[in-house]
């Protein structure tokens, strides 16, 4: 026997595999991004509900791991609670499951079909949407042309004593749960190792379903490795978050352990009567899926009553709480850690949403405590300022980590406008202290304003912060009901400035105000800036034609 031929070829049969794995994941992953904020909403809403988008979720991207390190992330930049993170996790080991049941197929004559179709769409079509397609198509076929190649090398272990007899050690149900476990930590996918289980169960290598059983249960616990990796640069309660997937897994295994010493035979029985006909091999990789199917849903079904138990378990194991950090900090995004790319979009909306009100009530504090000189206020507001500044350089360069990674379409051009969102936020902010300086003006020269002036001035002030304030809900929520609102109030704006400034020239004329008053000159041109700036932001990431902004 050539055993260096068999290796190579077992080699690069699991090399084809993962490679085909990560193809399809990533392609499935890129045509979903654009939906994972409804994502996240939906898991919000009930454990239940929770537990469906896992499994839905994984089943498409086809990757527990990543489910389960994106719901870490958000746990960890305070999109998600604990209690939450539950249900995404459970539903994420159901949902695994749909590779094994893929693989268990004889596919393999089928696979040139998805790669040259999926090498088409790749090189010939234009558009994003069909090229991600095509890495689908390709990553598909790649992936079972990969288990053709290890089942055909793997078909030569049988002819080998010396490996046959290393297989049937493995009899021991503790050494084939650390079997599963190990291989599982190293290449961070429990699907990849239960299709490769599978596989060798298709090539009559394994033929013992009580041993694979017990493999496929180290392979659960193994799949909680990535997460636990993940969470090591997060926050306590990402840590948590990650310990919650550790302990299903790790509880749900010994229940399940536990049955199958009792009556594994009869498990096993039951197992291969749920494949209809076909070959020793077939029934035998067809009952390996099933399995991991079933295990899977039964472990979900035992450990869903014990979410609160099981989170409470992660509070007493990690204890106390994260130490207040000094200085300035993104409240949403890991620096250290980046999440799938589309997840990471959730978070730096999170944190330019937290910007935007920081600088909207900035802007507020500003002008109030210019008007009521009100020293205190204005104080406040040179330290909120160096804060956004410090948003506005960390979130750009997020941003421009972030731009490295493939999106579809409209998410790149998303990330394109979020540069400009950021950069209008901070020039708000800007001009928060541009008023502030001009109340410090009003009290060290003691300015005083006609009450007119301060009506007319109030007036346009009022009209700026709804605009503001709709523009950053626009761009958050991503919603169009208030930009008409918005054009026809950067209008009036744009008119009010004209007017008070005609208005201010006028008063100081006929000395209804203090010639040193010409600070209220800068102050409606700071306000008609800010409404600028609020305007862009509103349209970032929608047509300002469609809107005669003009």
């Amino acid at each position: 026997m050539n055993y260096t031929e068999m290796i190579l070829g077992m080699a690069a049969g699991l090399g084809l595999f993962l490679y085909g794995m990560e193809l399809m994941s990533k392609g499935m992953e890129k045509v979903a991004g654009s939906k994972m904020k409804s994502v996240l909403e939906m898991c919000t809403r009930n454990r239940f509900v929770g537990v469906i988008v896992g499994i839905l979720f994984t089943a498409v991207i086809q990757s527990s791991s990543v489910t389960t390190s994106m719901v870490v992330s958000f746990v960890n930049s305070g999109l998600m609670t604990l209690t939450q993170a539950v249900g995404p996790i459970l539903g994420a080991n159901i949902g695994t499951t749909i590779t094994g049941q893929l693989v268990s197929f004889d596919l393999a004559a089928i696979a040139p079909v998805f790669i040259f179709t999926g090498v088409i769409l790749i090189l010939f079509f234009k558009k994003r949407i069909i090229k991600y397609i095509g890495e689908i198509l390709l990553g598909f076929g790649v992936l079972f042309f990969g288990i053709s190649t290890m089942s055909g090398a793997m078909g030569e272990l049988k002819k080998s004593n010396e490996i046959m007899d290393v297989i049937k050690a493995l009899n021991n149900p503790f050494f084939a749960v650390l079997t599963g476990f190990g291989i599982t930590a190293i290449i961070q996918s429990s699907s990849a190792t239960v299709g490769i289980i599978i596989t060798m169960a298709a090539a009559g290598v394994i033929t013992e379903l009580s041993m694979v059983f017990f493999m496929v249960l180290g392979c659960n616990i193994g799949s909680c490795v990535t997460a636990l990796i993940v969470s090591l640069s997060g926050k306590k309660e990402a840590k948590r978050t990650a310990l919650i997937h550790l302990y299903v897994n790790i509880f749900g295994s010994i229940v399940i352990a536990i049955i199958l010493l009792i009556c594994g035979d009869k498990i096993a029985e039951l197992m291969k009567a749920t494949v209809s006909g076909g070959t020793p091999e077939h029934i035998m990789s067809r009952a390996v899926a099933n399995a991991h199917t079933i295990f899977k849903v039964f472990q979900v079904i035992i450990m869903y009553p014990f979410a609160k138990p099981i989170v409470k378990l992660t509070q007493l194991t990690i204890r106390g709480e994260d130490k207040k950090a000094e200085g300035f900090q993104l409240k949403y995004i890991s620096q250290e850690q980046m999440s799938t790319p589309s997840a990471s979009l959730i978070e730096v909306v999170n944190e330019i949403k937290r910007m935007g009100k920081m600088a909207a009530d900035n802007l507020q504090t500003a002008f109030d405590g210019m008007i009521e000189k009100d020293q205190a206020k204005i104080d406040s507001v040179y330290q909120v300022e160096d804060e956004v500044d410090f948003l506005s350089a960390e979130i750009t360069k997020y941003l421009v980590k972030l731009n490295q990674h493939e999106f579809p379409v409209k998410e790149q051009k998303n990330i394109a406008g979020y540069f400009h969102v950021v950069n209008d936020l901070e020039r708000i902010s800007d001009h928060a202290e541009n008023i502030a300086d001009a109340g410090r003006s009003r009290i060290e020269e003691d300015i005083i304003f006609s009450q007119v002036g301060v009506d007319e001035l109030s007036d346009m002030f009022d009209k700026v912060m709804t605009t503001v304030n709709y523009s950053i809900e626009t761009f958050t929520e991503q919603t169009e009901s208030h930009l008409k609102e918005i054009v026809d109030l950067e209008k009036q704006v744009d008119v009010l400035e004209k007017e008070l400034q005609h208005n201010h020239v006028r008063r100081l004329a006929t000395n209804e105000c203090q010639a040193k008053s010409t600070i209220y000159s800068d102050l409606v041109s700071n306000l008609e800036r800010v409404s600028d700036h609020a305007t862009n932001i509103a349209f970032a990431i929608y047509d300002e034609d469609q809107y005669n902004l003009d």
